[in-house]
């Protein structure tokens, strides 16, 4: 099951016990993360919670206010705008979370659990690097439909809900036990769907990248 590929990061196949689908769609390179000997379990889904409510509140505070020409300013013809960044991270939010819980839905192998040499913070700080830049697949190319800010936020909001009331119900000794092979290394549940907030917090930074385009409009 693909799932620590998402969408703007990586390709990376990932499989359960039992099968190989894709999860979390993805771009066409494997993520450069480093394998760490040791791993910051976290006890509970409090930090994920937590982790989740950050990413929303930097992404707000990024748009709140801005105008349409704003969302639509492009800093070059090749690059997107706010309002495209917004609309990829809404798409692919639905997408991974929808696959990440089909990997969930596999048998735990909780003997796998040793395998995993990546840490919680090497995965988020490798996932928000944005000095490594990818191709984001078709499925997921965004076409600016957004012109406000008040109706992208509010998707946005209904996008990530379902997966907070998910995380607020799981136990993360489950979701540590579920454990999947990826290109970079064995990675579990919990790290799976802390990929969903790490992707959005990597788009926020390419929305900070807009507005401090010299030419990005003042209004």
């Amino acid at each position: 099951m693909n799932m620590i590929a998402i969408a703007s990061i990586a390709t990376a196949s990932l499989t359960t016990s039992s099968a190989k689908s894709p999860l979390l769609l993805a771009h066409n390179n494997a993520l450069p993360l480093k394998k760490q000997v040791s791993r910051n379990v976290q006890v509970g889904t409090d930090s994920l919670l937590q982790y989740f409510n950050e990413t929303t509140a930097k992404l707000e505070k990024q748009v709140v206010g801005l105008s349409e020409a704003q969302l639509q300013f492009k800093p070059a013809p090749d690059k997107w705008s706010i309002s495209q960044c917004l609309e990829h991270i809404i798409r692919s939010e639905r997408m991974i979370f929808d696959m990440a819980k089909k990997g969930l839905d596999q048998d735990p192998q909780p003997e796998r659990r040793k395998e995993i040499k990546l840490t919680d913070d090497n995965l988020k700080n490798a996932l928000t690097d944005r000095s490594h830049k990818y191709q984001a697949p078709k499925e997921l190319q965004p076409e600016g439909i957004y012109n406000d800010v008040k109706t992208a936020l509010a998707d946005f909001i209904a996008a990530r809900q379902p997966v907070l009331d998910y995380i607020k119900k799981a136990d993360a000794e489950d979701l540590r036990n579920h454990v999947s092979d990826s290109p970079t290394g064995p990675i579990d549940g919990y790290q799976a769907l802390m990929f969903i907030a790490a992707h959005s917090a990597r788009h926020t930074k390419q929305i900070a990248e807009i507005k401090a385009d010299p030419n990005f409009p003042k209004q």
